[in-house]
């Protein structure tokens, strides 16, 4: 539609002897963070600050998770539900809810333990 749109400008102007610049007809959008609102400006923010995850949102890489050296998982709230894949090669996910202060052994046997984090 834009290239038909433009192509009607420039037969337009040829028609009558006006002059143009190659220059787009249309007018490109500004900065994404000056329309943003709710919470996409609050991401938008954030990554800007430097925070590549804003939401808490990444896949943690499995550690040890032995009963004395849990995977630590971050929470600004008392529970937490976590995904456990398991096998390198398992079709599903093993979820399982955390709560503060409490240790958790997912079915594979890794432990896991849910410590506090700042809310931004």
């Amino acid at each position: 539609m834009a290239s038909i749109c433009g192509r009607m400008a420039l037969r337009a102007a040829a028609r009558q002897n006006v002059a143009y610049t190659p220059v787009r007809f249309c007018k490109l959008m500004n900065d994404p963070l000056e329309h943003a609102t709710g919470i996409e400006k609050r991401e938008l923010l954030l990554k800007a600050a430097g925070n590549d995850n804003p939401f808490d949102m990444k896949v943690f890489k499995r550690g040890a998770g032995t009963k004395e050296n849990p995977n630590l998982i971050p929470s600004a709230f008392d529970a937490r539900i976590v995904g456990c894949i398991c096998e390198e090669d398992q079709t599903y996910v093993q979820w399982m809810w955390l709560q503060k202060g409490n240790q958790k052994r997912c079915e594979c046997g890794h432990w896991f333990k849910l410590v506090e984090k700042a809310a931004v």
